[in-house]
């Protein structure tokens, strides 16, 4: 028996030079990025605050206009004031994340690498994750008074939980294929923590890094709240006192461009470090 096939199916187009011609391919991933794209966002809600403003539609005593926000930043740059309380943030931010995500990343390798350490840490650090962590300020403030101890320990928390658990689960979805030709090829612990275990989790690692700066800024604004002598946190605290609209929309403003500052730098060494990683955004 034999199966009759339409002359249309048969058919193949070629090219003059008898080339079988290329079909077009239809893209379905995300087209190649632009520069500063993600800026546009921002600036289209710049400009809809600015036309707000302009045109009346909201309250300059509550949501100081634009260019007034700007004169009030120049005038606390001009006076030190500027200067001393991001110093001050700086200073406790940095140190709080430093600790944290060292601290983190260490304990989610013990944990994702050894049955026993994850039978000891994996538990108190969920049971963390589901307590938040500005709910344990009166606790701090009780055990270590309200000095800077207690703001560094408060965001240090912060950023260890997050650190821990991005990190352990990238290390605990790793493919089990990998293990078992690593196994396979006889390949030593120390070389499959460097060539298997580390890369595996790197994404994870990079994800829990980013998060844990926006956490650590999101700690800072609280623990400067609480009785702080210096920091942007004081300085918005402060403001709301006297009721300057102007002031809390700089600060706020100064967290807005350190927090795209250290994600964009986040991302620029994700991107060199994980160069050999192909995604979609890629």
């Amino acid at each position: 028996m034999t199966l009759a096939l339409p002359r249309t199916a048969l058919s193949i187009p070629r090219t003059d030079e008898g080339f079988v011609a290329r079909r077009r391919l239809r893209r379905l991933g995300l087209r190649k990025p632009v520069p500063f794209a993600r800026l546009l966002g921002v600036a289209l809600v710049l400009a809809a605050w600015t036309a707000s403003i302009h045109f009346g539609l909201l309250d300059e005593r509550k949501l100081s206009a634009p260019w007034t926000v700007l004169e009030t930043g120049w005038d606390l740059f001009r006076d030190g004031t500027l200067g001393e309380n991001v110093a001050a943030s700086l200073r406790r931010a940095a140190f709080g994340l430093g600790v944290g995500v060292l601290v983190g990343t260490v304990l989610a390798l013990l944990a994702g690498l050894s049955r026993l350490g994850e039978s000891l840490i994996d538990g108190p650090l969920q049971v963390k994750r589901a307590i938040p962590t500005l709910g344990l300020i009166p606790l701090m403030i009780l055990w270590l008074g309200i000095g800077e101890t207690f703001k560094i320990v408060l965001i240090t928390f912060g950023v260890l939980v997050t650190m821990y658990l991005q990190t352990h689960a990238s290390l605990t979805t790793i493919d089990k294929r990998f293990v078992e030709l690593s196994e396979v090829q006889g390949v030593s612990r120390w070389d499959f923590i460097r060539r298997v275990v580390i890369p595996g989790s790197l994404p994870g690692f990079f994800l829990g890094l980013r998060l844990s700066v926006t956490g650590s800024w999101l700690a800072l604004v609280v623990v400067e709240s609480v009785n702080a002598t210096d920091g942007l946190g004081k300085l918005m605290s402060s403001a709301q006192n006297y009721g300057q609209a102007d002031v809390i929309l700089f600060c706020l403003l100064i967290y807005g461009v350190f927090g795209l500052i250290s994600d964009a730098g986040i991302r620029l060494l994700e991107g060199k470090v994980l160069s050999w990683r192909r995604t979609i955004a890629t």
